[in-house]
């Protein structure tokens, strides 16, 4: 099967009876120079493992399995699960764990251990979903590269100021360094999706907060930004954080977009009464 046919992959989910579903965002990348280029970005090394998300047909699969040590392949459909046990029999170092991800992903860590890298095609429908589900369990990978909707990938590296600027967008910021790294336009995959889809490279930040500073963290962005129309004086209630925001010398008129992820760290920290920087 050439993985960048849409017609040898239509042909071998007929042979199989498979039939995508749309609601879990199904779209195989059949753009072999993206696919290159995604490794390319993620550089995983022969002595780390990597977790793939959405392995579909495999293509990704071979490629990482040539260059780290271990993969898990997190694949939600059945059927692809059993045609990837068949297509993937003799790669040793490939363990396929089927499932959905948000239920599967923390007992394989438990058991198998942290990954050094995560590379996923993310469903559209639960990418944020999945991502933050990362980022708030205090997982930090050397680097995690994603393939989402553009309007998320613009969501997670947006500026304060920006209409795409969120709670979601502090949460990614205040713990990675997030890259846009190019968009894949909706003929790199198959089916086309009628979205274009971006690259996002996330590295773990030194100042990432972690433990219950991160909870704090994640509670207070979700509080702030949960009426984006009201000032931070009508969004917050809670004396602690009122004097915490004092302390800091933020103006109680503005916005929760008009403030900085590094300022929503210091605000954790000052909440925790952690002395980290």
């Amino acid at each position: 099967m050439n993985p960048d046919s849409p017609a040898d992959i239509r042909a071998l989910l007929e042979a199989r009876g498979l039939a995508l579903k749309k609601r879990w965002g199904q779209n195989f990348l059949v753009n072999r120079g993206a696919r290159q280029r995604l490794i390319e970005i993620l550089a995983p090394k022969s002595s780390e493992t990597v977790w793939e998300i959405g392995p579909g047909l495999g293509s990704m699969t071979g490629m990482l399995a040539a260059a780290a040590a271990r993969v898990f392949a997190f694949e939600l459909d059945r059927g692809l699960c059993r045609y990837l046990e068949e297509a993937m029999r003799e790669l040793e170092t490939v363990t396929l764990v089927p499932g959905d991800f948000l239920d599967t992903w923390k007992s394989t860590m438990e058991a198998r251990g942290t990954p050094d890298r995560i590379l996923g095609n993310l469903p559209y429908s639960s990418a944020s979903l999945m991502i933050a589900d990362i980022i708030e369990t205090g997982v930090r990978p050397a680097c995690m590269v994603f393939t989402v909707q553009r309007e998320l990938a613009d969501r997670m590296a947006s500026p304060p100021g920006e209409k795409s600027y969120s709670s979601f967008s502090v949460l990614c910021q205040s713990c990675f360094t997030v890259r846009g790294r190019g968009d894949l336009q909706p003929g790199s995959f198959y089916p086309v999706p009628d979205v274009v889809s971006s690259i996002v490279e996330m590295i773990p930040a030194p100042w990432a907060p972690r433990g219950e500073e991160l909870t704090v963290l994640s509670r207070l962005a979700r509080g702030l930004f949960s009426s984006r129309r009201k000032t931070i004086r009508n969004n917050v209630k809670d004396a602690a954080v009122r004097e915490a925001l004092a302390q800091e010398g933020i103006d109680l008129s503005l916005r929760a977009e008009q403030i900085a992820p590094e300022v929503f760290v210091r605000l954790a920290r000052r909440l925790t009464g952690s002395s980290s920087p």
